[in-house]
Protein backbone atom coordinates (compact mmCIF):
# COMPACT_ATOMS: atom_id res chain seq x y z
CA UNK A 1 0.00 0.00 0.00
CA UNK A 2 2.86 2.39 0.87
CA UNK A 3 4.61 1.43 -2.36
CA UNK A 4 1.45 2.27 -4.36
CA UNK A 5 1.23 5.67 -2.72
CA UNK A 6 4.92 6.33 -3.45
CA UNK A 7 4.39 5.38 -7.14
CA UNK A 8 1.58 7.95 -7.35
CA UNK A 9 3.84 10.57 -5.84
CA UNK A 10 6.93 9.54 -7.85
CA UNK A 11 5.59 8.03 -11.10
CA UNK A 12 8.73 8.35 -13.16
CA UNK A 13 11.04 6.19 -11.07
CA UNK A 14 10.76 2.70 -9.83
CA UNK A 15 10.07 2.42 -6.15
CA UNK A 16 11.50 -0.50 -4.26
CA UNK A 17 10.90 -1.56 -0.66
CA UNK A 18 13.84 0.42 0.76
CA UNK A 19 12.34 3.92 0.28
CA UNK A 20 9.05 2.67 1.70
CA UNK A 21 10.74 1.39 4.84
CA UNK A 22 12.80 4.57 5.03
CA UNK A 23 9.63 6.66 4.88
CA UNK A 24 7.96 4.49 7.50
CA UNK A 25 11.03 4.67 9.74
CA UNK A 26 11.22 8.43 9.30
CA UNK A 27 7.55 8.78 10.24
CA UNK A 28 8.02 6.71 13.39
CA UNK A 29 11.13 8.71 14.32
CA UNK A 30 9.26 11.98 13.76
CA UNK A 31 6.41 10.75 15.96
CA UNK A 32 8.83 9.74 18.73
CA UNK A 33 10.60 13.13 18.56
CA UNK A 34 7.25 14.97 18.59
CA UNK A 35 6.13 13.01 21.66
CA UNK A 36 9.47 13.70 23.37
CA UNK A 37 9.19 17.42 22.62
CA UNK A 38 5.65 17.48 24.00
CA UNK A 39 6.75 15.83 27.25
CA UNK A 40 9.70 18.19 27.46
CA UNK A 41 7.42 21.22 27.07
CA UNK A 42 5.11 19.87 29.76
CA UNK A 43 8.02 19.27 32.11
CA UNK A 44 9.27 22.81 31.51
CA UNK A 45 5.82 24.18 32.38
CA UNK A 46 5.75 22.14 35.58
CA UNK A 47 9.24 23.32 36.56
CA UNK A 48 8.26 26.95 35.84
CA UNK A 49 5.13 26.62 38.01
CA UNK A 50 7.22 25.23 40.88
CA UNK A 51 9.84 27.99 40.49
CA UNK A 52 7.12 30.64 40.56
CA UNK A 53 5.60 29.07 43.69
CA UNK A 54 8.97 28.87 45.46
CA UNK A 55 9.87 32.44 44.55
CA UNK A 56 6.50 33.63 45.87
CA UNK A 57 7.08 31.83 49.15
CA UNK A 58 10.53 33.39 49.50
CA UNK A 59 9.02 36.85 49.03
CA UNK A 60 6.34 36.17 51.63
CA UNK A 61 8.95 34.82 54.06
CA UNK A 62 10.99 38.00 53.58
CA UNK A 63 7.89 40.18 54.17
CA UNK A 64 7.07 38.23 57.34
CA UNK A 65 10.65 38.64 58.59
CA UNK A 66 10.48 42.42 58.00
CA UNK A 67 7.19 42.59 59.90
CA UNK A 68 8.68 40.64 62.81
CA UNK A 69 11.57 43.10 62.98
CA UNK A 70 9.13 46.02 63.04
CA UNK A 71 6.70 44.41 65.53
CA UNK A 72 8.74 41.99 67.65
CA UNK A 73 6.13 42.00 70.41
CA UNK A 74 3.35 40.38 68.32
CA UNK A 75 1.89 37.48 70.30
CA UNK A 76 1.84 34.81 67.63
CA UNK A 77 0.70 31.84 69.72
CA UNK A 78 -2.05 33.84 71.42
CA UNK A 79 -3.44 35.01 68.07
CA UNK A 80 -3.30 31.54 66.51
CA UNK A 81 -5.15 30.05 69.49
CA UNK A 82 -8.14 32.41 69.21
CA UNK A 83 -11.39 30.92 67.81
CA UNK A 84 -12.75 32.76 64.78
CA UNK A 85 -15.57 34.48 66.69
CA UNK A 86 -13.18 35.83 69.31
CA UNK A 87 -10.64 36.89 66.69
CA UNK A 88 -13.39 38.70 64.77
CA UNK A 89 -14.51 40.51 67.93
CA UNK A 90 -11.00 41.74 68.70
CA UNK A 91 -10.45 42.91 65.13
CA UNK A 92 -13.78 44.74 65.13
CA UNK A 93 -13.06 46.53 68.42
CA UNK A 94 -9.47 47.35 67.38
CA UNK A 95 -7.57 45.49 70.11
CA UNK A 96 -5.89 43.50 67.32
CA UNK A 97 -4.81 44.93 63.97
CA UNK A 98 -5.56 43.17 60.65
CA UNK A 99 -1.88 43.52 59.72
CA UNK A 100 -0.71 41.64 62.81
CA UNK A 101 -3.24 38.87 62.24
CA UNK A 102 -2.41 38.55 58.53
CA UNK A 103 1.34 38.29 59.05
CA UNK A 104 0.86 35.87 61.94
CA UNK A 105 -1.08 33.52 59.67
CA UNK A 106 1.31 34.02 56.74
CA UNK A 107 4.17 32.96 59.00
CA UNK A 108 2.28 29.92 60.28
CA UNK A 109 1.15 28.93 56.77
CA UNK A 110 4.80 28.96 55.63
CA UNK A 111 5.64 26.59 58.46
CA UNK A 112 2.70 24.27 57.75
CA UNK A 113 3.31 24.04 54.00
CA UNK A 114 6.98 23.15 54.60
CA UNK A 115 5.73 20.16 56.59
CA UNK A 116 2.76 19.16 54.45
CA UNK A 117 3.09 20.76 50.97
CA UNK A 118 -0.46 22.09 51.30
CA UNK A 119 -0.10 25.37 49.36
CA UNK A 120 0.09 25.94 45.64
CA UNK A 121 0.96 29.59 46.19
CA UNK A 122 0.37 32.64 48.32
CA UNK A 123 -1.69 35.59 47.08
CA UNK A 124 0.65 38.62 47.25
CA UNK A 125 -2.31 40.93 46.62
CA UNK A 126 -3.35 40.16 50.21
CA UNK A 127 -1.22 43.17 51.22
CA UNK A 128 -3.28 45.40 48.89
CA UNK A 129 -6.51 43.97 50.31
CA UNK A 130 -5.15 44.76 53.79
CA UNK A 131 -4.91 48.43 52.82
CA UNK A 132 -8.34 48.43 51.16
CA UNK A 133 -10.24 47.04 54.16
CA UNK A 134 -8.78 49.75 56.37
CA UNK A 135 -10.31 52.33 54.02
CA UNK A 136 -13.78 50.73 53.99
CA UNK A 137 -16.48 52.81 55.68
CA UNK A 138 -18.00 49.82 57.43
CA UNK A 139 -16.27 46.78 58.82
CA UNK A 140 -17.66 43.60 57.29
CA UNK A 141 -18.50 40.46 59.24
CA UNK A 142 -15.09 38.97 58.36
CA UNK A 143 -13.08 42.17 58.80
CA UNK A 144 -9.36 41.37 58.88
CA UNK A 145 -9.80 37.58 58.74
CA UNK A 146 -7.23 35.76 56.55
CA UNK A 147 -9.02 33.18 54.37
CA UNK A 148 -7.51 30.39 52.28
CA UNK A 149 -9.20 29.21 49.09
CA UNK A 150 -9.13 25.99 47.10
CA UNK A 151 -7.23 26.01 43.79
CA UNK A 152 -10.22 26.13 41.44
CA UNK A 153 -11.99 29.08 43.13
CA UNK A 154 -10.93 31.87 40.80
CA UNK A 155 -8.72 34.74 41.97
CA UNK A 156 -7.85 37.37 39.36
CA UNK A 157 -4.32 37.13 37.99
CA UNK A 158 -3.64 33.68 39.44
CA UNK A 159 -3.62 30.13 38.11
CA UNK A 160 -6.57 27.81 38.62
CA UNK A 161 -5.16 24.45 37.58
CA UNK A 162 -7.35 21.71 39.11
CA UNK A 163 -4.00 19.88 39.25
CA UNK A 164 -3.98 19.62 35.44
CA UNK A 165 -0.85 20.42 33.43
CA UNK A 166 -2.82 21.84 30.50
CA UNK A 167 -4.20 24.58 32.76
CA UNK A 168 -0.73 25.99 33.46
CA UNK A 169 -0.12 29.34 31.81
CA UNK A 170 -3.79 30.36 31.81
CA UNK A 171 -4.51 32.92 34.50
CA UNK A 172 -7.94 33.82 35.89
CA UNK A 173 -9.29 37.05 34.39
CA UNK A 174 -11.75 37.97 37.15
CA UNK A 175 -12.36 37.16 40.80
CA UNK A 176 -15.00 34.51 41.43
CA UNK A 177 -18.18 35.76 43.06
CA UNK A 178 -17.26 34.20 46.40
CA UNK A 179 -13.86 35.94 46.41
CA UNK A 180 -15.58 39.26 45.66
CA UNK A 181 -18.03 38.76 48.53
CA UNK A 182 -15.25 37.72 50.92
CA UNK A 183 -13.42 40.95 50.10
CA UNK A 184 -16.59 43.00 50.56
CA UNK A 185 -17.01 41.44 54.01
CA UNK A 186 -13.46 42.50 54.93
CA UNK A 187 -11.80 39.09 54.60
CA UNK A 188 -8.28 38.81 53.18
CA UNK A 189 -7.79 35.86 50.80
CA UNK A 190 -4.11 35.03 51.30
CA UNK A 191 -3.36 31.52 50.00
CA UNK A 192 -4.40 29.02 47.32
CA UNK A 193 -4.35 25.40 48.45
CA UNK A 194 -3.38 22.16 46.72
CA UNK A 195 -5.76 19.66 45.09
CA UNK A 196 -5.59 16.21 43.46
CA UNK A 197 -5.28 15.97 39.69
CA UNK A 198 -8.69 16.68 38.06
CA UNK A 199 -10.26 17.05 41.57
CA UNK A 200 -11.69 13.54 41.17
CA UNK A 201 -9.87 11.85 44.04
CA UNK A 202 -10.01 12.04 47.81
CA UNK A 203 -6.24 11.92 48.16
CA UNK A 204 -4.34 15.17 47.47
CA UNK A 205 -1.62 14.78 44.87
CA UNK A 206 -0.98 16.09 41.36
CA UNK A 207 1.94 16.04 38.88
CA UNK A 208 2.56 19.79 39.22
CA UNK A 209 2.81 20.44 42.95
CA UNK A 210 3.06 16.92 44.36
CA UNK A 211 1.58 15.13 47.38
CA UNK A 212 0.04 16.95 50.34
CA UNK A 213 0.44 15.24 53.72
CA UNK A 214 -1.78 15.12 56.79
CA UNK A 215 -0.31 17.42 59.50
CA UNK A 216 -1.54 15.01 62.19
CA UNK A 217 0.45 12.11 60.70
CA UNK A 218 2.71 12.50 57.62
CA UNK A 219 2.06 8.87 56.59
CA UNK A 220 -1.60 9.70 56.14
CA UNK A 221 -3.55 11.58 53.49
CA UNK A 222 -5.35 14.85 54.36
CA UNK A 223 -8.24 13.70 52.17
CA UNK A 224 -9.53 15.43 49.05
CA UNK A 225 -10.25 17.03 46.90
CA UNK A 226 -10.08 20.00 49.33
CA UNK A 227 -7.05 18.32 50.91
CA UNK A 228 -4.80 21.37 50.84
CA UNK A 229 -7.43 23.27 52.81
CA UNK A 230 -7.74 20.44 55.31
CA UNK A 231 -3.98 20.24 55.88
CA UNK A 232 -3.50 24.01 56.16
CA UNK A 233 -6.35 24.56 58.63
CA UNK A 234 -5.55 21.47 60.72
CA UNK A 235 -1.91 22.56 60.88
CA UNK A 236 -2.98 25.98 62.19
CA UNK A 237 -1.98 27.92 59.05
CA UNK A 238 -5.49 29.17 58.30
CA UNK A 239 -8.50 29.88 60.46
CA UNK A 240 -11.10 29.69 57.68
CA UNK A 241 -11.06 28.09 54.24
CA UNK A 242 -13.38 27.69 51.26
CA UNK A 243 -13.55 24.27 49.64
CA UNK A 244 -15.87 22.48 47.23
CA UNK A 245 -17.73 19.18 47.36
CA UNK A 246 -19.11 16.93 44.63
CA UNK A 247 -18.69 13.52 46.31
CA UNK A 248 -17.34 14.38 49.75
CA UNK A 249 -14.53 16.81 48.93
CA UNK A 250 -15.18 19.09 51.91
CA UNK A 251 -16.39 16.41 54.32
CA UNK A 252 -13.62 13.84 53.74
CA UNK A 253 -10.69 16.23 54.42
CA UNK A 254 -12.62 17.49 57.45
CA UNK A 255 -12.98 13.90 58.68
CA UNK A 256 -9.34 12.99 57.97
CA UNK A 257 -7.95 16.19 59.55
CA UNK A 258 -10.30 16.62 62.52
CA UNK A 259 -12.11 19.74 61.24
CA UNK A 260 -15.67 20.95 60.85
CA UNK A 261 -16.84 21.30 57.25
CA UNK A 262 -20.17 22.06 55.59
CA UNK A 263 -21.37 21.05 52.14
CA UNK A 264 -24.35 23.38 51.74
CA UNK A 265 -27.28 22.80 49.44
CA UNK A 266 -25.87 23.31 45.93
CA UNK A 267 -26.58 26.85 44.66
CA UNK A 268 -26.91 28.21 48.19
CA UNK A 269 -23.49 29.75 47.52
CA UNK A 270 -22.50 31.03 44.09
CA UNK A 271 -20.39 28.79 41.87
CA UNK A 272 -19.70 31.61 39.41
CA UNK A 273 -15.98 31.84 38.75
CA UNK A 274 -15.20 28.43 40.25
CA UNK A 275 -13.80 26.40 37.36
CA UNK A 276 -13.67 22.65 37.26
CA UNK A 277 -13.45 19.62 35.00
CA UNK A 278 -17.05 18.68 35.83
CA UNK A 279 -18.57 22.17 35.49
CA UNK A 280 -21.19 21.05 32.96
CA UNK A 281 -22.52 18.16 35.06
CA UNK A 282 -25.82 19.15 36.66
CA UNK A 283 -27.37 15.81 37.69
CA UNK A 284 -25.07 15.59 40.76
CA UNK A 285 -24.28 19.23 41.58
CA UNK A 286 -21.10 20.67 43.07
CA UNK A 287 -21.29 22.94 46.13
CA UNK A 288 -18.84 25.42 47.61
CA UNK A 289 -18.63 25.58 51.39
CA UNK A 290 -16.57 26.53 54.45
CA UNK A 291 -14.04 24.52 56.47
CA UNK A 292 -12.84 25.56 59.93
CA UNK A 293 -11.96 24.41 63.45
CA UNK A 294 -15.47 24.75 64.89
CA UNK A 295 -19.12 25.01 63.87
CA UNK A 296 -19.55 28.64 64.91
CA UNK A 297 -16.88 29.56 62.34
CA UNK A 298 -18.86 27.81 59.59
CA UNK A 299 -22.02 29.63 60.64
CA UNK A 300 -20.28 33.03 60.65
CA UNK A 301 -18.84 32.36 57.20
CA UNK A 302 -22.25 31.38 55.81
CA UNK A 303 -23.83 34.44 57.41
CA UNK A 304 -21.19 36.67 55.79
CA UNK A 305 -21.52 35.09 52.34
CA UNK A 306 -25.34 34.95 52.25
CA UNK A 307 -25.61 38.70 51.76
CA UNK A 308 -27.13 41.13 49.28
CA UNK A 309 -23.80 41.50 47.49
CA UNK A 310 -23.75 37.83 46.48
CA UNK A 311 -27.41 37.85 45.43
CA UNK A 312 -26.74 40.87 43.17
CA UNK A 313 -23.53 39.49 41.68
CA UNK A 314 -25.17 36.12 40.91
CA UNK A 315 -28.95 36.33 40.37
CA UNK A 316 -29.11 32.53 39.91
CA UNK A 317 -28.53 32.11 43.66
CA UNK A 318 -31.80 32.15 45.65
CA UNK A 319 -31.80 35.34 47.77
CA UNK A 320 -32.12 33.52 51.11
CA UNK A 321 -30.20 35.28 53.92
CA UNK A 322 -28.80 33.30 56.85
CA UNK A 323 -31.54 32.36 59.35
CA UNK A 324 -30.01 33.11 62.75
CA UNK A 325 -33.20 32.06 64.55
CA UNK A 326 -32.95 28.50 63.23
CA UNK A 327 -29.23 28.26 63.99
CA UNK A 328 -29.77 29.51 67.55
CA UNK A 329 -32.74 27.20 68.19
CA UNK A 330 -32.77 24.99 71.27
CA UNK A 331 -35.82 22.77 70.73
CA UNK A 332 -35.34 18.99 70.95
CA UNK A 333 -34.78 17.34 67.56
CA UNK A 334 -36.10 14.15 66.05
CA UNK A 335 -32.90 12.54 64.76
CA UNK A 336 -32.71 9.66 62.31
CA UNK A 337 -29.50 7.63 62.56
CA UNK A 338 -27.63 4.67 61.09
CA UNK A 339 -24.07 3.41 61.59
CA UNK A 340 -23.67 1.62 58.24
CA UNK A 341 -25.09 2.10 54.76
CA UNK A 342 -24.69 -1.61 53.96
CA UNK A 343 -22.32 -0.91 51.08
CA UNK A 344 -19.02 -0.01 52.73
CA UNK A 345 -19.11 -0.79 56.49
CA UNK A 346 -16.69 1.60 58.14
CA UNK A 347 -13.94 0.75 60.66
CA UNK A 348 -14.71 0.07 64.35
CA UNK A 349 -13.63 3.52 65.61
CA UNK A 350 -16.04 5.31 63.26
CA UNK A 351 -19.00 3.15 64.26
CA UNK A 352 -18.13 3.56 67.95
CA UNK A 353 -17.97 7.33 67.52
CA UNK A 354 -21.39 7.37 65.92
CA UNK A 355 -22.99 5.14 68.57
CA UNK A 356 -21.50 7.29 71.36
CA UNK A 357 -22.83 10.44 69.69
CA UNK A 358 -26.30 8.92 69.31
CA UNK A 359 -26.28 7.99 73.01
CA UNK A 360 -25.20 11.52 74.01
CA UNK A 361 -27.96 13.06 71.89
CA UNK A 362 -30.55 10.74 73.44
CA UNK A 363 -29.35 11.64 76.93
CA UNK A 364 -29.58 15.34 76.05
CA UNK A 365 -33.29 14.96 75.30
CA UNK A 366 -33.33 14.42 71.54
CA UNK A 367 -35.40 11.62 70.03
CA UNK A 368 -33.37 9.03 68.09
CA UNK A 369 -35.08 7.08 65.29
CA UNK A 370 -33.37 4.19 63.41
CA UNK A 371 -33.11 4.96 59.69
CA UNK A 372 -31.96 2.88 56.75
CA UNK A 373 -30.91 4.65 53.52
CA UNK A 374 -32.42 2.78 50.58
CA UNK A 375 -30.42 0.94 47.89
CA UNK A 376 -26.93 2.40 48.32
CA UNK A 377 -25.46 -0.10 45.82
CA UNK A 378 -27.84 1.30 43.24
CA UNK A 379 -27.09 4.93 44.16
CA UNK A 380 -23.32 4.47 44.00
CA UNK A 381 -23.22 2.68 40.67
CA UNK A 382 -26.30 3.63 38.70
CA UNK A 383 -26.73 7.22 39.87
CA UNK A 384 -23.37 8.59 41.09
CA UNK A 385 -20.72 6.84 38.97
CA UNK A 386 -22.77 6.89 35.78
CA UNK A 387 -23.15 10.65 36.12
CA UNK A 388 -19.39 11.21 35.91
CA UNK A 389 -18.52 8.33 33.60
CA UNK A 390 -21.47 8.61 31.23
CA UNK A 391 -19.11 8.29 28.26
CA UNK A 392 -17.16 5.40 29.77
CA UNK A 393 -14.54 7.78 31.19
CA UNK A 394 -13.23 9.05 27.83
CA UNK A 395 -13.61 12.74 28.66
CA UNK A 396 -11.87 12.26 32.00
CA UNK A 397 -8.97 10.36 30.38
CA UNK A 398 -8.61 13.05 27.71
CA UNK A 399 -8.51 15.69 30.44
CA UNK A 400 -5.71 13.88 32.29
CA UNK A 401 -3.59 13.55 29.17
CA UNK A 402 -0.32 11.59 29.13
CA UNK A 403 0.89 12.63 32.59
CA UNK A 404 -1.14 10.85 35.25
CA UNK A 405 -0.53 11.15 38.97
CA UNK A 406 0.34 7.77 40.56
CA UNK A 407 -2.61 8.11 42.96
CA UNK A 408 -5.00 7.90 39.98
CA UNK A 409 -3.41 4.94 38.18
CA UNK A 410 -5.95 2.41 39.48
CA UNK A 411 -8.95 4.46 38.34
CA UNK A 412 -7.30 5.23 35.00
CA UNK A 413 -6.56 1.55 34.32
CA UNK A 414 -10.21 0.63 34.91
CA UNK A 415 -11.41 3.42 32.60
CA UNK A 416 -9.03 2.37 29.82
CA UNK A 417 -10.63 -1.07 29.51
CA UNK A 418 -12.84 -1.06 26.37
CA UNK A 419 -16.59 -1.02 26.98
CA UNK A 420 -17.05 -4.63 25.87
CA UNK A 421 -14.14 -5.67 28.10
CA UNK A 422 -15.74 -3.97 31.11
CA UNK A 423 -19.04 -5.71 30.43
CA UNK A 424 -17.40 -9.13 30.04
CA UNK A 425 -15.27 -8.67 33.16
CA UNK A 426 -18.34 -7.59 35.11
CA UNK A 427 -20.14 -10.75 34.02
CA UNK A 428 -17.20 -12.97 35.02
CA UNK A 429 -16.59 -11.25 38.38
CA UNK A 430 -20.22 -10.98 39.47
CA UNK A 431 -20.41 -14.34 41.34
CA UNK A 432 -17.08 -13.73 43.14
CA UNK A 433 -16.84 -9.95 43.62
CA UNK A 434 -20.29 -8.41 43.04
CA UNK A 435 -19.27 -4.87 44.09
CA UNK A 436 -16.36 -4.79 41.65
CA UNK A 437 -18.62 -6.17 38.92
CA UNK A 438 -21.20 -3.41 39.53
CA UNK A 439 -18.40 -0.82 39.47
CA UNK A 440 -17.08 -2.02 36.11
CA UNK A 441 -20.58 -2.08 34.68
CA UNK A 442 -21.16 1.52 35.83
CA UNK A 443 -17.88 2.63 34.24
CA UNK A 444 -19.20 1.34 30.91
CA UNK A 445 -21.34 4.46 30.80
CA UNK A 446 -24.43 5.16 28.73
CA UNK A 447 -25.10 4.68 25.05
CA UNK A 448 -27.83 7.14 24.11
CA UNK A 449 -29.40 10.49 24.96
CA UNK A 450 -32.56 8.63 25.92
CA UNK A 451 -30.59 6.58 28.45
CA UNK A 452 -29.12 9.78 29.89
CA UNK A 453 -32.56 11.39 30.22
CA UNK A 454 -33.80 8.28 31.98
CA UNK A 455 -30.76 8.37 34.29
CA UNK A 456 -31.57 11.95 35.33
CA UNK A 457 -35.18 10.95 35.92
CA UNK A 458 -33.97 8.08 38.14
CA UNK A 459 -32.04 10.57 40.30
CA UNK A 460 -35.18 12.69 40.72
CA UNK A 461 -37.21 9.59 41.57
CA UNK A 462 -34.66 8.48 44.16
CA UNK A 463 -34.68 11.92 45.81
CA UNK A 464 -38.46 11.73 46.05
CA UNK A 465 -38.26 8.21 47.55
CA UNK A 466 -35.67 9.29 50.14
CA UNK A 467 -37.64 12.39 51.15
CA UNK A 468 -40.83 10.32 51.46
CA UNK A 469 -39.06 7.94 53.87
CA UNK A 470 -37.72 10.94 55.81
CA UNK A 471 -41.21 12.48 56.05
CA UNK A 472 -42.76 9.18 57.06
CA UNK A 473 -40.47 9.05 60.09
CA UNK A 474 -41.04 12.78 60.78
CA UNK A 475 -37.31 13.48 61.00
CA UNK A 476 -35.73 16.87 61.56
CA UNK A 477 -32.14 15.80 60.85
CA UNK A 478 -30.01 12.72 60.26
CA UNK A 479 -26.89 11.42 62.02
CA UNK A 480 -24.73 9.06 59.97
CA UNK A 481 -21.14 7.92 59.39
CA UNK A 482 -18.45 9.61 57.34
CA UNK A 483 -15.42 7.80 55.91
CA UNK A 484 -12.44 7.76 58.25
CA UNK A 485 -10.06 7.71 59.95
CA UNK A 486 -7.42 9.15 57.60
CA UNK A 487 -6.19 6.76 54.91
CA UNK A 488 -2.51 6.09 54.31
CA UNK A 489 -1.39 8.12 51.27
CA UNK A 490 -1.99 6.37 47.95
CA UNK A 491 -4.95 4.32 49.15
CA UNK A 492 -7.87 6.67 48.29
CA UNK A 493 -7.26 6.23 44.54
CA UNK A 494 -7.63 2.46 44.96
CA UNK A 495 -10.99 2.75 46.76
CA UNK A 496 -13.11 5.27 44.89
CA UNK A 497 -16.38 3.66 45.96
CA UNK A 498 -15.53 3.90 49.68
CA UNK A 499 -17.07 7.40 49.52
CA UNK A 500 -20.57 5.91 49.66
CA UNK A 501 -21.21 7.65 53.00
CA UNK A 502 -20.71 11.12 51.48
CA UNK A 503 -21.64 10.79 47.79
CA UNK A 504 -25.22 9.94 48.80
CA UNK A 505 -25.88 13.51 49.91
CA UNK A 506 -24.42 14.95 46.70
CA UNK A 507 -26.84 12.81 44.69
CA UNK A 508 -29.68 13.94 46.98
CA UNK A 509 -28.41 17.54 47.13
CA UNK A 510 -28.97 17.67 50.92
CA UNK A 511 -26.83 19.94 53.13
CA UNK A 512 -24.36 17.78 55.06
CA UNK A 513 -21.61 18.61 57.51
CA UNK A 514 -18.86 16.82 59.42
CA UNK A 515 -17.95 17.21 63.09
CA UNK A 516 -15.04 15.46 64.88
CA UNK A 517 -16.28 13.63 67.98
CA UNK A 518 -13.47 11.32 69.12
CA UNK A 519 -10.12 9.77 68.24
CA UNK A 520 -9.07 6.25 67.31
CA UNK A 521 -8.17 4.20 70.40
CA UNK A 522 -5.92 1.21 70.89
CA UNK A 523 -9.09 -0.87 71.39
CA UNK A 524 -10.40 0.33 67.99
CA UNK A 525 -7.11 -0.65 66.36
CA UNK A 526 -7.26 -4.08 67.97
CA UNK A 527 -10.86 -4.58 66.84
CA UNK A 528 -9.86 -3.56 63.30
CA UNK A 529 -7.91 -6.83 63.03
CA UNK A 530 -11.26 -8.65 63.00
CA UNK A 531 -12.79 -6.34 60.35
CA UNK A 532 -14.32 -8.27 57.45
CA UNK A 533 -16.33 -5.46 55.86
CA UNK A 534 -19.33 -6.18 53.68
CA UNK A 535 -18.16 -8.94 51.36
CA UNK A 536 -14.71 -9.91 52.68
CA UNK A 537 -13.45 -9.08 49.19
CA UNK A 538 -10.29 -7.23 47.98
CA UNK A 539 -11.91 -3.83 48.61
CA UNK A 540 -12.63 -4.71 52.24
CA UNK A 541 -9.03 -5.90 52.68
CA UNK A 542 -7.72 -2.69 51.10
CA UNK A 543 -9.86 -0.51 53.38
CA UNK A 544 -8.49 -2.36 56.40
CA UNK A 545 -4.93 -1.70 55.22
CA UNK A 546 -5.71 1.96 54.46
CA UNK A 547 -6.88 2.84 57.99
CA UNK A 548 -4.40 0.74 59.96
CA UNK A 549 -2.03 2.73 62.18
CA UNK A 550 -4.50 5.51 63.00
CA UNK A 551 -4.39 5.54 66.83
CA UNK A 552 -4.93 9.11 68.00
CA UNK A 553 -6.32 10.32 64.68
CA UNK A 554 -9.76 12.01 64.53
CA UNK A 555 -13.08 10.19 64.27
CA UNK A 556 -15.99 12.20 62.89
CA UNK A 557 -19.72 11.91 62.25
CA UNK A 558 -21.91 13.37 59.51
CA UNK A 559 -24.97 15.58 60.12
CA UNK A 560 -27.62 16.00 57.41
CA UNK A 561 -30.77 18.09 56.84
CA UNK A 562 -33.27 18.52 54.01
CA UNK A 563 -32.45 20.82 51.05
CA UNK A 564 -32.26 24.56 51.86
CA UNK A 565 -32.23 23.83 55.60
CA UNK A 566 -28.50 24.56 55.91
CA UNK A 567 -28.99 26.50 59.15
CA UNK A 568 -30.74 23.52 60.74
CA UNK A 569 -27.84 21.30 59.63
CA UNK A 570 -25.40 23.73 61.29
CA UNK A 571 -27.53 23.90 64.42
CA UNK A 572 -27.45 20.08 64.67
CA UNK A 573 -23.69 20.08 64.05
CA UNK A 574 -23.30 22.60 66.89
CA UNK A 575 -25.28 20.34 69.22
CA UNK A 576 -23.09 17.34 68.33
CA UNK A 577 -19.94 19.42 68.79
CA UNK A 578 -21.06 20.69 72.22
CA UNK A 579 -21.94 17.22 73.49
CA UNK A 580 -18.71 15.63 72.22
CA UNK A 581 -16.62 18.38 73.83
CA UNK A 582 -18.45 17.96 77.12
CA UNK A 583 -17.77 14.22 77.02
CA UNK A 584 -14.06 14.70 76.31
CA UNK A 585 -13.77 17.30 79.07
CA UNK A 586 -15.48 15.05 81.63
Amino acid sequence: MIQQQLRQLLPEGEVGPCPAFALLGGSVAALVIWKWLQKRQIQEKIEEARRTRDEGMRKIAKAVQQFREQVPSAQTDAILSLPLLELTRRLQEGSLSPKTVLYTYLEKALEVTKQTNCLQHFIPECEEQLQEIQEQREKGLLYGIPVSIKDHIGYKGHLSTCGLVQCLGTVVQEDSVLVKVLKTQGAIPFAVTNVPQSLFNYDCSNPIFGQTLNPLNPQKSPGGSSGGEGALIAGGGSILGIGSDIGGSIRLPSSFCGLCGLKPTAQRLSLSGASGPFSGILAVPCALGPMARDVDSLALCMKALLCQEMFQLDPTVPPIPFNEEVYSGRAALRVGYYDTDGYFPLPPGVRRGLRDTAAALRQAGHQLVPFSPPRIHYVMNELFLKTFFADGGHAWLDMLGDIVDPSLKSQVNFCKIPRLGKKLLALILKPLFPRLAEYLSALSGMRSVKEMWNHQHQIQAYRAEFIARWRQLRLDVLLCPVLGPAFTTGYPGRLLTAVSSTMLYNVLNFPAGVVPVSTVTEADEEELKLYRGCCDDPWDHTLKQAVTGAVGLPVAVQCVALPWQDELCLRFMKEVETLSREKRAA
